[in-house]
């Protein structure tokens, strides 16, 4: 039978925090937590113990961010890769994406274990298979790794570092490939979760110490852990529909802390989910990974 876990109001530590909140991550140097709100261009850093809660203006949409090895943060904005410092201020030239199509602005992302930095497209318009995914390496280069992608979203790794999980929304699929660390080449892509659109749609995810997957859905209200092997284990309930994304934080990892959106839903939708766009933790007894860090 799968476990369930029920969260509500108490759970919600950063109340109201955006409209389109994504992209969560531990930041071990500082022991905040991270996240973005996508198109109002924004980053949030959060204590999430004491309380102190800091928001950066980009002033351009961003999909998601990682830390730097050498300091400062990367970050996938609406038509390229940015580098910033440690108080977001942009350093260097914009690295553009090469063949991203107009109309379409970058989506969830993360680093692989060598340190590439991995964020996907998507349209505006919601057109299918005008995005794609790419890899941005170490020295400032940029390649497209899939085409013809719907909505590109979460992405992770596994223990090993021998295999890729993506999601692309508009398929409605977490698939798998097998994952080459030193060329950073991805193969032999498979669908590993299909989730029925009743039950809604896959956003972002992440893998666990144990190399199980906590997958978001959005309009499915809901976190759901899946076994490496793709068999469901847990429901984790939110008080909000639209259910973004994950990570695992906090001193020893043990903290779930989950990403929603307001964006989306109606007015009485709003009005019934007065917690849409908060930020969610909760502790289910099991520890997650650190993220890896961008190398360039």
């Amino acid at each position: 039978m799968t476990a369930r876990l029920d969260l509500g109001a108490d759970d919600a530590v950063v109340p109201g925090a955006g409209d389109l909140c994504e992209g969560p991550q531990w930041d071990e140097r500082t022991h905040r937590l991270v996240w973005v709100d996508i198109l109002r261009g924004r980053v949030h850093e959060a204590d999430v113990a004491g309380g102190n809660h800091v928001v950066h203006e980009l002033g351009v949409p961003v999909g998601s961010v990682a830390p730097r090895r050498r300091g400062g943060w990367v970050a996938a904005v609406e038509r390229g890769f940015q580098l910033f410092d440690e108080q977001w201020r942009p350093q260097g030239p914009l690295v553009p994406a090469p063949g991203q199509r107009r109309g379409t602005r970058f989506n969830d992302g993360g680093c692989d274990p060598e340190g590439r930095f991995w964020a996907g497209t998507l349209a505006y318009d919601e057109s299918p298979r005008q995005g794609a995914l790419y890899r941005l390496e170490a020295d400032g280069t940029c390649s497209e790794v899939l085409t013809e992608v719907t909505n590109s979203n979460g992405l992770g790794w596994s223990a090993d570092g021998t295999t890729f999980y993506y999601v692309d929304t508009g398929r409605g699929t977490l698939d798998v490939m097998t994952y080459d660390r030193r060329t950073g080449a991805v193969a032999d892509r498979r669908t590993l979760v299909t989730v029925p659109e009743k039950d809604g749609l896959p956003d972002g995810l992440t893998v666990d110490l144990d190399g199980h997957l906590w997958l978001a859905l959005w309009g499915g209200g809901c976190v759901r852990r899946y076994s490496p092997d793709g068999e469901l284990e847990l429901v984790v309930t939110l008080p909000v529909t639209n259910v973004t994304s994950v990570a695992f934080g906090g001193p020893d990892l043990t903290d779930l802390f989950v990403t929603t959106a307001r964006q989306g839903v109606d007015a009485a939708q709003r009005r019934s989910e007065p917690l849409g766009g908060s930020l969610f933790r909760c502790r289910p007894g099991v520890t997650g990974r650190p993220r890896a860090a961008f190398a360039g």
